[in-house]
Formats: structure tokens, sequence, C-alpha cells
């Protein structure tokens, strides 16, 4: 196991919600300034045998959460039960990050290598003004064009597909061999007056690609990218090529983790 002898351990499983506008992101760094970070830092609190806590993925700084899925090893002499470490968790974490939910679990289980899919939102504010409480939760694009072409270039990304065009490199000398093939389940659109949200459901996600998927929808929308351009890019017939918009990380919200049933 990653963390503990789970002889002498309990296998917990979180699901935490955030706020993402005030963090770097979920994956720990030096500085603290993570989700990740903050959530071990309680939980050493409460028990300094508590090494380390693993998420279902990395968020992006300013990415919010309502459905991310942890999971650690507490020793056995740590007590509590699942609903102790949701109230004890709680009381030390900071107003934009809460554990909503808490049970023990199989210590097998892996918060990312046990996940079989997951469902991302992205919201969009189509009004001319921005409202206050939505920045930072909502791209704004009060011109958002062509509905029809933006739910055609939605309906390319349907399917199993070869994504590398639409995702970031992260830089980290295994770009080139990292497996960039994805199956996306589901896409939906659901609007308002003022609003429109798209969300994805599929076994997994590549670095910024939802971002990606958003950014060359609404520029198809508004006539500045072809669909003939999608098509190409998905086929890889552009080679290295990336797609060229990548939507703002405000408005991205991780839902939830699929895991097989038990």
């Amino acid at each position: 196991m990653d963390e503990t002898d789970t002889n002498s351990a309990h296998r917990f499983r979180l699901t935490v919600a955030y706020d993402g506008r005030p963090w770097v992101g979920w994956q720990s760094q030096v500085g603290g300034d993570t989700v990740q970070d903050q959530l071990l830092a309680a939980l050493q609190t409460i028990h300094p045998g508590i090494t380390a806590v693993q998420g279902s993925g990395r968020t992006d700084a300013g990415v919010s959460a309502i459905g991310q899925i942890a999971h650690f090893d507490a020793p056995a002499e740590a007590s509590l039960d699942a609903g102790a470490w949701l109230r004890a968790l709680n009381t030390r974490l900071p107003s934009s990050i809460r554990v909503m939910d808490s049970a023990q679990t199989d210590p097998d289980f892996h918060a990312r290598f046990s996940a079989i899919g997951k469902t991302y939102r992205y919201r969009l504010w189509t009004g001319p003004v921005l409202p206050p409480l939505e920045a930072g939760l909502a791209w704004h694009v009060p011109r958002l064009g062509d509905r029809d072409l933006l739910e055609t270039a939605l309906d390319c990304f349907r399917g199993r597909h070869d994504f590398r065009a639409f995702s970031a490199n992260r830089g980290d000398g295994k770009d080139e061999q990292r497996d960039t093939v994805r199956e996306i389940f589901e896409i939906s659109v659901e609007s308002g007056a003022d609003w429109l949200e798209i969300t994805f459901t599929g076994e997994g996600f590549l670095y910024k690609m939802v971002r990606f998927l958003v950014g060359s929808a609404v520029r198809a929308a508004q006539g500045k990218l072809e669909i003939g351009t999608i098509f190409s890019l998905l086929k890889g017939v552009r080679g290295s090529e990336k797609a060229p918009y990548c939507a703002p990380a405000d408005g991205l919200t991780l839902v939830s983790v699929r895991y097989p049933p038990t």
C-alpha cells in the first residue's frame, strides 16, 4: 500500500468540496497553498502519524470541486470513526474547503487508481455584465455566438478519441509517451437567460482537457474555429499541433468521481 501498513491502519474515504479561487490547485506544492496540503495539515493536527492523503486526481489553480475523492490511512490507535473524522477535519480546515462525507473503506481502495470515471461541469455567464458573485466561478462570454455550432462542436468530442491536441503538456519529460486516448460517455448542456453549463462525463480527463474542449466549442460558436479543424485535431492530422483555445479555470468544477460498485 502507499501510506502505512494496513495491518495497523484503517483506510477512510473522503468526499471533499472546495472553492478553488484561494488555492493553487489540489496537488501538493512547496508553500502549502493547495487543497491537498491543507487537508494533510488538518489530518496531522488530529494524528501526527498520518503521513499522506491521496486524491482522485489533480485540479488546477482556480478549479473548484463538489465531489473530489480522497483517502488516507489512520493508525489503529486513532480511534475516531468516520463521522468523528468529518467533524474534526471541518473544525480545522479553511472555510473554503469542506469534507462533505467520510466513510471507512476497504484497504485496497485507492482514490486515484480505483476510479473508473469522472464528471466535470463548466459554467459560462452569457449576460452582458458578470455579477460579482459569479467572478472566478464562471467564464464571462457575453457574445457566445451560434448555440447550434457550439453543440455541433461538442458532438465532435463524444466517444473515444485521441485528445492529445486538446490537452496541455506537463513538461515532465513524459508528454510524448503519455497515453492520450480517452472516452467521453456523455456531454450535456443546460442554460438559463444569462448562463450556460456544459457537463462532461468520461473515463478520465487529461491535463486541461475540459478547458480545451470548452474553449474550442465556444470559439466554434463565435465563428473563430472551423468544425473541420476540430475533426482534424482529433484525428491527429495536424501532428503535434494543439487546439488554439483553452478556457480559463473560472467556471470549472469537479462534480463527481465514479468507482466500481462494491
